[in-house]
């Protein structure tokens, strides 16, 4: 029987910490069901035996503290609530055992921005991880060490798990069900939970804002001179020339501040347009890649697809109501 610990840290997302012991448990009353012998066990694990979340509006009793779990099997990090600072000093004590427990053997899972926490431990220095894509910007900023791979919502690197923003768990938690009891206990959990099996980008619900939480004030008038100007055709030569800055020290200096390349910048700004305007307008294709600067019918689909997971067409489809019912 593998022994899941479920953290119940300070200022966790209480659903975050409900949804998996949910999962698994139904996982073993299916089994039961079959006449098989339960595949889990289940407890929720916390630096003490009562946490209370959300302003204290909730209560969660554990099940035991962090002392008394000497060993286990997969350790859940739950996504955090309110101010990250705050929260992950607030639980700097579970650190420690997260370590000593994945050093053991155990498996360790953060859910949405419970990556936070798991990369303050160290151990996804190096390493590939996910999180909510409102959240990337400042979660490459606080651990430049990990590789974050904000449009994925299942990553796994050597016994390390993390999950893309919200409710794109679910898809860990079928992942790891199929992993641990088989495919057909998957298909059941998801179909029990209605829950999308095998969704594995979060591509089309992510929204572009730029990063502009930086000093650097000559990359933030570039940034604010593609975003007016998108439709037209802008080069790195041209705004090397009108901010007065050598061509790779622009790049250079633009992709510290943003993680994008000025092209990068500019291609994701005229997909956001281009989103935004298939979900709003009656606009077909071509009208909207002409709106946002784009000749080339290949490359927008080529560009768009990449950038959002979905073709034009089926974006739309998937967004714009009067496309559903013209």
């Amino acid at each position: 029987m593998k022994k899941i610990s479920i953290l119940v840290p300070e200022s966790a997302v209480l659903a975050s910490v409900n949804d998996p012991r949910l999962v698994f448990t139904t996982a073993n009353q299916f089994l039961q069901a079959d006449g098989k012998p339960p595949a889990f066990q289940v407890q929720l694990v916390g630096l003490t035996r009562e946490v209370k979340l959300h302003d204290h509006v909730f209560t969660v009793h554990t099940d035991a503290t962090i002392e008394e779990v000497e060993h286990t099997d997969v350790v859940f990090v739950p996504a955090l609530a309110g101010d990250m600072m705050q929260a992950l000093n607030e639980n700097q004590g579970l650190l420690p055992w997260i370590v000593k427990q994945y050093e053991s053997g155990a498996e360790v899972i953060s859910l949405c921005v419970g990556a936070f926490l798991l990369a303050s431990t160290g151990l996804l220095n190096g390493r590939r991880c996910s999180t909510h894509w409102v959240a990337a910007n400042d979660f490459r900023n606080m651990f430049p060490d990990v590789e974050l791979v904000d449009d994925k919502i299942i990553t796994e690197d050597q016994g390390l798990y993390s999950s893309g923003g919200a409710t794109s768990y679910w898809n860990l938690l079928l992942h790891l069900i199929e992993k641990f009891t088989g495919r057909h206990m998957a298909i059941k959990i998801s179909k029990y939970f209605a829950i999308d099996i095998d969704r594995d980008s979060q591509a089309s619900f992510m929204i572009f804002n730029g990063q502009k939480d930086h000093e650097d004030d000559a990359v933030k008038k570039a940034q604010e001179f593609i975003e007016k100007n998108f439709e037209e055709k802008i080069t790195l030569d041209l705004l090397a020339d009108m901010f007065a800055i050598g061509r790779r020290s622009l790049e250079r200096r633009f992709k510290k501040a943003t993680n994008n390349t000025v092209m990068e910048y500019i291609q994701r700004v005229k997909m956001e347009a281009a989103k935004k305007r298939l979900e709003t307008s009656r606009k077909n294709i071509n009208e909207v890649m002409y709106d946002v600067g784009y000749t080339d019918n290949k490359a927008f689909r080529s560009t768009f697809k990449k950038v959002t997971g979905l073709s034009p067409i089926a974006y739309k489809n998937k967004y714009n109501r009067s496309a559903v019912f013209s």
